[in-house]
């Protein structure tokens, strides 16, 4: 399967091909004396996982904890079956993910909703955990793994559910969905493209741009994302999120007001997300047949969703 990568010295990223795609989706290796992985994606990733910590001869025994930085299951999806193969390992997350790692249920439902009959392919087993095998990890609580320390935060925006943690062996900071979704097909071009990730049902831009001023007074000097690896301009980051987000929202706004139904809605404002990640592409001469392409419509849709979704809250608020 391979998708193994160094990062810095006891520090790998492992490829989990979320969606059956290279570079989707990653996991983090951090080798100290606590032992520990970050994100697990879904379950159909774990095998991954797995090969990626044969690979540098990690036993499972040896995981110490197993960290999400939120309960979506392109994130955290997996958990439950990689702990069954971890006896060792305690899962971190925000408390308000807890009650939902216990019984996935909700989760389940949501996703089905989202991704119809294509969920048992893309998601399929979801387990429970046990409650004594949960920490829950409070803002700016310090989890020492041995030698170096992860600094977590409460960073909401994309999830109320979602934590950032920094990290003191290289100043970089683990992002999952904050700063959006990197495109890693454009490395070597002259321009990066990274999109703010605003999948339902609880995206908020407010509170995101809050998230992002706190990452900018840490001055981190890389980003790990969830959506894919290593990162090293985080100013690009905050400023193409920043740069996207109110453009997103006003096509989203037309999309509400051209029709009625939600299907509609999410029909027309996915084709606009798209025409305008190619515009902004092809007026900095990227070709029309570059892979990046094909993996926007991965994403658009689900955009879409959340946009419509948080657009539709608000009036709602407003009338009322």
């Amino acid at each position: 399967m391979g998708g193994l990568q160094k990062i810095a010295p006891n520090f790998y990223c492992i490829d989990t091909h979320d969606l059956n795609r290279e570079e989707r989706t990653s996991s983090y290796l951090l080798i100290d004396e606590k032992i520990t992985l970050i994100e697990t994606s879904a379950s159909p990733s774990v095998p991954y996982i797995m090969d990626g910590l044969k690979e540098l001869n990690i036993a499972l025994e040896d995981i110490h904890y197993v960290i999400v930085t939120h309960i979506h299951l392109d994130h955290a999806g997996g958990a439950g079956l990689f702990l069954q193969s971890c006896p060792n390992a305690t899962l971190v997350v925000h408390p308000r993910g807890v009650s939902h790692m216990m019984d996935p249920s909700r989760l389940i439902a949501s996703a089905k909703a989202v991704y119809g009959t294509e969920f048992d392919r893309l998601f399929d087993p979801i387990l429970p955990i046990a409650s004594d095998r949960i920490m829950e990890i409070g803002h700016e609580d310090i989890l020492s793994l041995g030698k170096h320390q992860l600094t977590f935060y409460h960073t909401e925006g994309h999830a109320k559910h979602h934590v950032s943690m920094h990290y003191s062996a290289t100043n970089g900071l683990f992002v999952g969905d904050t700063t959006g979704v990197r495109y890693p097909e454009m490395e070597g071009e002259a321009i990066d493209l990274i999109i703010p990730s605003t999948s339902p049902n609880q995206y908020d831009p407010e509170t995101m741009e809050k998230s992002i001023q706190l990452y900018e007074k840490l001055n981190v000097t890389e980003l790990y994302f969830g959506h894919y690896g290593a990162y090293k301009n985080p100013l690009e980051a905050y400023r193409q999120v920043r740069f996207w987000t109110p453009l997103f929202l006003a096509a989203g706004e037309e999309a509400l007001a051209a029709f009625n139904l939600i299907e509609e809605q999410v029909k027309f404002l996915d084709s606009r997300l798209q025409a305008m990640l190619h515009q902004y592409l092809q007026e900095h001469d990227i070709a029309e047949n570059h892979p990046v392409y094909q993996t926007i419509p991965f994403d658009t849709v689900v955009s879409a969703m959340g946009i419509l979704d948080y657009l539709g809250k608000k009036d709602a608020a407003l009338q009322g």
